[in-house]
């Protein structure tokens, strides 16, 4: 079996290099059609993008294996490096220069692109837990904003506003500025608009500035994933204009944008959506819905079923709707339920293929909870802050606001199913599947109120580098060793880039995890300091290669996709136990950092592994795990806890307790 890659990447803190972008959220330009009217055009970096670098074997080698030794006795070790050299010496120093020579053939993408789409387009699993993840947004600072109908109305017009700013070209490119203070400025944008495309990237460059890769962008709307047989298919139809709503496991639609390409206004929205919210329809006996939860060859023989059943033109309309929002009928009691409703829900109010659904519970709580397929965090992130900003900053309606005295009747459309026997047993067994699957998933929270990214940068540590020592050092005292461990990093840098996987368990984790959980005693909280000054440093190289596109996993990826495309017997270094171990991510984690985000979150992409989606605030740290039967979530955090302490007491100069 293919080990699993993880599969989904959130930008990282500023930090950390111009491949991870966390971008301040842009000035609004008052209510109305746009949420602003950037200078300078949004694709007009596209054109000269940098193009992805395959790194150099040897180093992609070298790599490999600095990642390999923690994981490996030296019996293990020796024979990994065995295979690692042959592979260079041999095969692999063929691939990769038939590799280069693809590569250069396809200067209009990059080499990741077309074997990640396969990746994923041709992954058989359910979408839910095993690809889908979700980001939470904080609440509406004013209380009563957070009405459902009213925060509903709010965000499905701000989304709106995304939608058309960006096709308009008035959206702010997506720009990591190094340097802001030059480059992010009226002056510099009025001078590197009428730079040419193919040469303006060069000129943000000489001010430290790097425009980021655009193209997942026009996937956000209009766009899902259908199910096919052995590989699916990215569907979009940028010329549908409705928004498809679900409540109840209940499917409607209703325009949001007019004849003429202009929103719908706020008050007919608000209209349609209380209408909606009060049907008093019961749920359906058998949601439809459940069937996006279904392995992906099962959803796909069972979606024939309903298109020759007469449901092609309700199927249409639910794939070319601008987006899925989905409003829940109950509170959120507490970040666990937040997580697993986000996530998961009951699997009846959900389109899992759709390319994002917008969730709105009972109290206003909200959420992104997207498909992986077409695009990573980059695109979603943007998205995400700019919703939370102009719905927050600058709403449509108040709480006081009088829907427009439009005929709901008439405009929202209920969409019917004809369902056969076949279908309603499908549907039976896809809930059956869904239900128990769903049990076996814990999620638990932690907020480690010590300190955060401000106490970190002043003991001159990265604070990324921190948390990840802290899963390190958690792991090995629940369970006394070292695993695989996984952090994506976007390489948004460069041209249709994806993401490259930093790999944080090293020798100089597992040395430090060792002196802290085994024998703190044996060492000065100076010696601790230094170690961990070490781990920081080290991480940060890994980061920045990552972020450069100077990692590992997704050369030798590529150089493994290639030789199942020629037809070549899959090289020996890919049957290393080894290799498959690496691959199998115990450890998988993702960071994301935003003023709108309250808590992001997936499931673990091994059954017996974690999944770490976590956050270094200024004065916190906030971490949202997750795990299945046989890992405990609970027990995990209270060990990163007890880690976080301990480095904390020796950056503070105390003795750590055992």
């Amino acid at each position: 079996m293919v080990p699993r890659l993880l599969l989904r990447a959130w930008p990282r803190g500023p930090a950390v290099g111009p491949g991870a972008p966390s971008r301040p959220l842009s000035a609004g330009s008052g209510p109305g059609q746009y949420l602003q009217r950037s200078i300078v055009p949004t694709m007009h970096y596209q054109d000269s993008l940098p193009r992805l670098p395959i790194p150099k074997l040897e180093d992609t080698i070298r790599r490999y294996l600095s990642a390999q030794k923690p994981l490996l006795d030296d019996g293990q070790f020796r024979k990994t490096e065995q295979f690692c050299k042959n592979f260079e010496n041999g095969i692999g120093k063929e691939l990769h220069e038939q590799l280069v020579a693809q590569d250069k053939q396809n200067k209009h993408t990059s080499y990741i692109s077309g074997p990640w789409f396969d990746m994923y387009l041709s992954a058989r699993d359910s979408v839910v837990l095993n690809f889908n993840p979700f980001m939470a947004f904080n609440p509406d600072p004013k209380s009563d904003y957070n009405d459902q109908l009213t925060r509903a109305t709010n965000m499905t017009v701000s989304a709106i506003r995304f939608l058309k700013t960006l096709r308009d070209g008035l959206l702010e490119p997506e720009v990591f500025h190094l340097n802001p203070a030059k480059s992010d400025t009226d002056t510099f944008k009025r001078l590197i608009r009428f730079v040419p495309s193919s040469l303006s990237w060069y000129g943000a460059y000489l001010v430290n500035a790097y425009p980021l890769d655009m193209s997942q962008y026009f996937r956000l709307f209009n766009s899902t994933r259908l199910p096919k047989p052995s590989r699916d298919e990215l569907f979009t139809d940028d010329k549908a204009r409705h928004l498809l709503v679900l409540r109840k496991g209940n499917f409607y639609i209703f325009d949001v944008l007019d004849q003429d390409g202009n929103i719908v206004s706020p008050s007919e929205i608000q209209a349609h959506l209380k209408y909606i919210l009060s049907d008093s329809s019961p749920a359906p006996e058998f949601p439809l819905a459940y069937l996006t939860s279904e392995n992906r060859d099962i959803w796909a023989e069972l979606r024939q079923k309903l298109m020759s059943s007469g449901n092609e033109e309700s199927l249409r309309k639910v794939d070319s709707a601008v987006f899925c929002l989905c409003l829940d009928d109950f509170p959120i009691k507490d970040l666990v339920h937040l997580s697993h409703n986000m996530l998961h829900g009951d699997g009846t109010n959900r389109w899992f293929d759709k390319s994002f659904n917008l969730i709105i519970a009972k109290d206003g709580s909200a959420a992104v909870h997207f498909e992986h397929s077409w695009g990573d965090g980059v695109a979603v992130l943007r998205f995400f802050n700019e919703v939370f900003k102009d719905s927050t900053q600058i709403p449509a309606i108040t709480p006081q606001s009088q829907p427009a005295t439009a005929d709901s009747t008439v405009t929202v459309q209920k969409l019917n199913f004809k369902l056969t026997d076949a279908l309603k047993t499908g549907i039976t067994a896809a809930k059956e599947k869904f239900d128990a699957t769903m049990k076996t998933l814990t999620i638990d929270c932690l907020q480690f109120q010590r300190g955060g990214k401000e106490f970190l940068k002043k003991q001159k540590l990265s604070p990324d580098a921190v948390a990840q020592l802290a899963f390190q050092m958690a792991f090995l005292r629940q369970y006394g060793q070292t695993v695989a461990t996984y952090e994506s990093c976007s390489t948004a840098a460069f041209k249709h880039g994806r993401t490259e996987t930093i790999r944080p368990a090293s020798i100089y984790t597992k040395r430090c995890s060792e002196a802290f959980v085994r024998e703190p005693s044996r060492h000065s909280a100076g010696e601790l300091q230094q170690m961990m000054v070490e781990c920081s440093k080290y991480h940060g190289q890994l980061t920045k290669e990552a972020a450069m596109g100077q990692g590992f996993d997704r050369h030798l990826f590529a150089l493994r996709h290639l030789a199942a495309a020629k037809g070549i017997i899959l090289p020996e270094l890919y049957l290393d136990p080894a290799y498959g171990q690496i691959n199998h991510n115990v450890l998988s984690t993702s960071t994301l950092s935003s003023p709108a985000v309250n808590l992001g979150g997936f499931a673990p992409v091994v059954s017996d592994g974690f999944g770490v989606g976590y956050a270094v605030h200024g004065n916190w740290i906030g971490c949202n795990v997750s795990s299945y039967p046989g890992r405990n979530a609970r027990e995990f955090l209270q060990c990163v806890e007890k880690a976080l302490e301990d480095m904390f007491d020796a950056l503070e100069g105390k003795s750590i307790k055992s």
